[in-house]
């Protein structure tokens, strides 16, 4: 499909965006593409023309540029809301396993999209809701992973895990993670869990402190649906969507998860390979 209208979305705190988006406004123009760019990033340029907000951005566009770190751009995959709008997204972070565009890549890249020469990586999403009493109190998509944790009372919570309605185990933990293969490099490997390339059709259930050793990182197909019951009658926990959006749970809240029918398509570079973006993020083999 030919690009004809581009977004921009930002994170308006990086002293580069500045720097890089008049230029890349004008070099989009001078090739007749539309671009509008999000309300943040049109306050920190003091304009206001062509400004939308992120939510409303992926239905005005043909490609989404994001110009941040690995936050910005989870945060941009849930405003996506299942429409099939291609990410390019450039690093101005830290770690930045997801923004895999450098600032100097930014332009060649831009010419294989226009011409249709790019590689793309299609990432699963996890769609999940939380029911209370047998009502859906809220509904939610993730592209790293859902969180249930205690606050900020040390008190170990249970958590009951059932895989397509067969009871797991219940987990006695700190909280308990389910990721897809896209954040098994975040939170899940933080605590202990496993590295999981995009390419593998999974979901990990990684607990995280467990009270019980035996309780091991658990790896399943990305067909099942999954269910945790929160059995907790002192303290409340808390549901975190891809560590940005929380929500309060109570004792006997279900939280049902399910491999959403919607991805997320990130442009890459054809020189991207994931085992050197791990190399270069994880520093294997250095001393």
């Amino acid at each position: 499909m030919p690009i004809k209208r581009v977004g921009i979305i930002s994170k308006p705190k990086k002293t580069e965006i500045r720097e890089i988006v008049p230029s890349l406004l004008q070099w989009l123009r001078d090739r007749s593409i539309e671009v509008f760019i999000d309300k943040e990033t049109g306050s920190i340029m003091q304009t206001s023309e062509h400004c939308l907000t992120r939510n409303e951005m992926p239905g005005q566009v043909d490609l989404l540029i994001v110009l941040g770190g690995d936050g910005t751009l989870l945060a941009t995959a849930r405003a996506l809301n299942r429409k099939p709008v291609p990410i390019l997204a450039v690093n101005l972070g830290g770690l930045g396993f997801l923004t895999g565009v450098t600032r100097e890549e930014l332009y060649p890249t831009l010419e294989m999209v226009l011409a249709g020469t790019h590689g793309s990586d299609p990432r699963v999403q996890i769609e999940g809701e939380l029911i209370r009493a047998d009502e859906v109190i809220t509904s939610f998509l993730a592209l790293n992973d859902v969180v249930l944790n205690k606050g900020a009372i040390a008190r170990i919570f249970d958590f009951e895990l059932r895989v397509d309605g067969q009871f797991v185990s219940t987990y006695k933990s700190d909280g308990l993670i389910v990721s897809t293969p896209t954040g098994s490099t975040a939170y899940s490997l933080a605590a202990g869990g496993p590295i999981v390339t995009p390419a593998v059709q999974a979901f990990i259930v990684t607990p995280i402190c467990a009270h019980t050793l035996t309780h091991r990182p658990l790896v399943l197909p990305d067909t099942v649906k999954i269910e945790v019951t929160v059995k907790s009658q002192r303290e409340a926990a808390y549901l975190t969507v891809d560590g940005q959006v929380g929500i309060t749970t109570r004792s006997e809240d279900l939280v049902r998860l399910r491999k959403a029918c919607s991805c997320v398509e990130l442009v890459q570079p054809p020189s991207t390979q994931y085992f050197e973006i791990l190399q270069e993020k994880l520093k294997w083999g250095e001393r």
